[in-house]
């Protein structure tokens, strides 16, 4: 099929949305083991839950489960710590402000309200500071900082980190057979990748938390980068808005990860894929805990309409852009605290 025309002659643009009132769950094994035939299959299968709902979730997904379980008990004991040895490492040491413990209150995804209740640890690609691009001013590029109190932590969250970002090259070469492009057309785009890691703490909130909003763990927002992959202990709290405006649950499922599309990847498919707004309730009265990666292309890669999501009836409807200009502007936006003007441009 003719490219730049192929996903509208299969599904067109003019169909009214439904409501959906679940997430879909899809096995990614065939993708990751199976032949082209299968890979196709779960690749369709992704392409419908971007379209229809922006979330899903996805069990066999290959990181291994002692892996995981190794990071949220390093992330527990990292949140445990005095806050005088967490505020060693404050965000604002790092020039990059992306880097570090983040105290409850400097974060606020929703602009409407005053923070999010939540304390943070932020981490990316690990870099040395000589690294050329931080070097020259890059403000989403440099060395992570690491608790000296507790170095187990970076040694379990970072193979953490590095697992998921294999899972999140495989999920790229599925967008890209969903998108009737060529399977590792994103490859060259990811291989310096704005691939942000955050470990989350929310404390214990009163069960009247939806009336409450100082005490909301995450405001209404949606997520600004190409995806996000999720893990969620089991006090779960999440819950994802659909277009008739209602709040499905998007608990925890065992042995799955939480996917959702971000801004970037909306504005990449020219609007085909839904970055469905989304919040954090923990109504438990019990600490919660995630394990967050939000996942953007290469800081200088060019967001513009994919060739397959635009023809002459469906130009493309927002202006090219860089990644790491975009992620730029939505930290700027979201951090209570200022960010530095940037020198890598």
């Amino acid at each position: 099929m003719e490219a730049g025309a192929s996903t509208f002659a299969r599904y067109g643009r003019g169909a009214k949305q439904i409501p959906f009132t679940s997430i879909p769950v899809i096995d990614l094994a065939p993708f990751l083991a199976g032949g082209e035939p299968d890979r196709r299959r779960v690749a369709a299968a992704i392409d419908d839950a971007c379209r229809n709902v922006g979330f899903f979730y996805i069990r066999n997904h290959g990181v291994p489960q002692a892996v995981l379980e190794r990071a949220f008990a390093e992330t527990r004991g990292f949140f445990a710590l005095p806050m005088e040895e967490k505020r060693r490492i404050d965000f604002r040491h790092s020039r990059t402000r992306v880097r570090g413990f983040i105290p409850l209150g400097e974060l606020k995804a929703d602009p409407s309200a005053k923070t999010d209740h939540q304390e943070g640890f932020d981490y990316g690609v690990e870099l040395p500071p000589d690294d050329p691009d931080h070097r020259a001013g890059n403000l989403l590029h440099g060395p992570n900082q690491w608790p000296a109190a507790l170095p187990s932590f970076r040694i379990g969250l970072y193979g953490y980190f590095e697992a998921i970002l294999g899972l999140g090259r495989e999920l790229f070469r599925a967008f890209a057979l969903a998108l009737d492009l060529p399977e590792h057309y994103f490859d060259g785009k990811i291989t310096k990748p704005l691939a942000q890691g955050r470990a989350i703490y929310y404390p214990p909130a009163p069960q009247d938390v939806l009336e409450d909003r100082k005490h909301w763990g995450v405001g209404t927002h949606s997520d600004y980068e190409c995806f996000t992959i999720l893990a969620q202990d089991e006090v779960g709290g999440l819950q994802v808005r659909n277009s008739a405006g209602d709040w499905i649950e998007a608990p925890p499922i065992p042995g799955c990860f939480l996917i959702n599309l971000g801004d970037m990847m909306m504005r990449w498919t020219n609007g085909i894929y839904q970055s469905t707004p989304h919040r954090v309730l923990n109504r438990s009265n019990r600490a919660r805990y995630s394990l967050v990666l939000f996942y953007g292309a290469n800081y200088d890669a060019r967001i513009e309409c994919l060739p397959t999501c635009q023809d002459t009836d469906h130009p493309p409807r927002y202006p090219a852009i860089t990644q790491g200009a975009w992620t730029e502007k939505q930290l700027a936006d979201i951090l209570i605290y200022e960010m530095p003007p940037s020198a890598a441009r």
